[in-house]
């Protein structure tokens, strides 16, 4: 490990643009990054196809009704422009009989909804980087 880093994020900020901007301005090429704090409602999830196969994220994506309690832990690597990218899964729910639990990829847009607080610890060492692959469409991790 090298360095910490703890930010905090605030309403309506949208978290993967908050940490991949802070880990361009600190250089951060490797690291790991963990998220707590609650989403707003309409958040974008990307949650997997229904029957397991490659689909577009457009058919992908749900909405968050109401605001949700959530949590994420992710990873920051290059791409293939050389910017941070962060890769983070969440799982968003709430108290209500009405409500089911999300778990999915924050990438399409997930808001903060009053608290947001991410801690990233940065990985010394290591050259991996993420390829758009061209079977899925899906920017993957290579080492």
């Amino acid at each position: 490990m090298s360095r910490v880093f703890i930010l905090r994020l605030y309403q309506n900020e949208t978290i993967h643009e908050v940490i991949e901007k802070f880990a361009a301005m600190k250089h951060i090429k490797n690291a790991i990054c963990f998220f707590l704090g609650g989403a707003e409602d309409k958040s974008k999830l990307v949650v997997g196809p229904k029957d397991g196969t490659v689909m577009s994220q457009q058919i992908m994506l749900t909405l968050l009704k109401g605001v949700h309690e959530g949590l994420g832990v992710g990873t920051i690597f290059t791409g293939e422009t050389g910017n941070p990218k962060l890769h983070m899964h969440g799982s968003f729910g709430r108290n209500d009989a009405t409500a089911n639990a999300v778990t999915g990829c924050i990438r399409l847009g997930v808001q903060v909804w009053q608290i947001g607080e991410v801690i990233i610890f940065e990985l010394s060492g290591g050259n991996a980087i993420r390829k758009k692959d061209m079977n899925t469409g899906f920017e993957m991790l290579e080492c």
